[in-house]
């Protein structure tokens, strides 16, 4: 029976004679971890590559130097307000571009899930949620979160203030809480200076964290669910029947 480890930390664990087929490993820090006597076949790494060595050989260039996300992957944790804005404007742009090519695509494309994943209009759905607690609630002290966002999957059950888990929204519907959204956090970095900032906030279901972790997970939630996106836009624009 397949196990599942979620928030545990098995940091300096061995794992000998075990079998790893088709495991999934996501939101994990694998920094220093050692692979040996191990048999790699079809297996798929995606994250920040920052030395690895594959039998002897440091790769770590030549992956990055073909990553055509490598420049924006290090640009996620800015440490001062103007890197926080510059990062946001390249990835709107990347935004704007994958919903100008959806648009192009049959209108029931944005409602279709892709290996099970969300569909584009749950993942933008998703973000609305990731906004509101990550900058809202905390940064603008709003009480209650968009009604038509969504949750991630282990935190569905918990109580979040204004949210309507029976919301079935428009795609419409959702870009225009986005665009009010993204309207707000533009207006608050324009003027922002990280020396402004209170140390901590509070985040429901997370605790106390450094402010500026806010700005930081903001830029992971819209990078990565863009390329969440993008991957199922290319599976479905590759669907002989769209």
């Amino acid at each position: 029976m397949p196990e599942q480890f979620e928030d545990r930390d098995l940091s300096d664990s061995v794992f000998w004679g075990v079998q790893l087929q088709r495991a999934l490993v996501r939101d994990a820090n694998l920094t220093g971890a050692q692979f040996f006597h191990t048999l790699w076949s079809d297996v798929s790494i995606d994250g920040v590559i920052d030395r690895l060595v594959v039998n002897g050989v440091d790769v770590t260039e030549f992956v990055n130097a073909h990553d055509r996300w490598f420049p924006l992957r290090t640009q996620l944790e800015p440490d001062t307000a103007d890197a926080l804005r510059s990062t946001w404007v390249v990835l709107q742009a990347e935004w704007a571009a994958l919903l100008a090519r959806a648009s192009l695509l049959p209108s029931e494309a944005v409602l279709a899930s892709v290996n099970g994943e969300w569909c584009l209009r749950d993942t933008l759905r998703h973000l609305l949620f990731a906004m509101d607690k990550w900058f809202c609630l905390p940064v603008l002290d709003e009480l209650t979160y968009t009604s038509i966002g969504l949750p991630n999957t282990g935190s569905q059950g918990l109580d979040w203030p204004g949210l309507d888990p029976s919301a079935d929204p428009t795609f419409d519907d959702v870009l225009a809480a986005r665009q009010q959204q993204h309207e707000g956090f533009d207006d608050f970095i324009a003027q922002l200076d990280f020396a402004d900032l209170p140390d901590t906030v509070e985040i429901s279901e997370n605790g106390q964290v450094p402010a500026v972790m806010c700005f930081h997970v903001v830029l992971e939630e819209e990078f990565e669910h863009l390329r969440y996106a993008l991957r199922d836009l290319d599976a479905l624009a590759a669907t002989p029947d769209r």
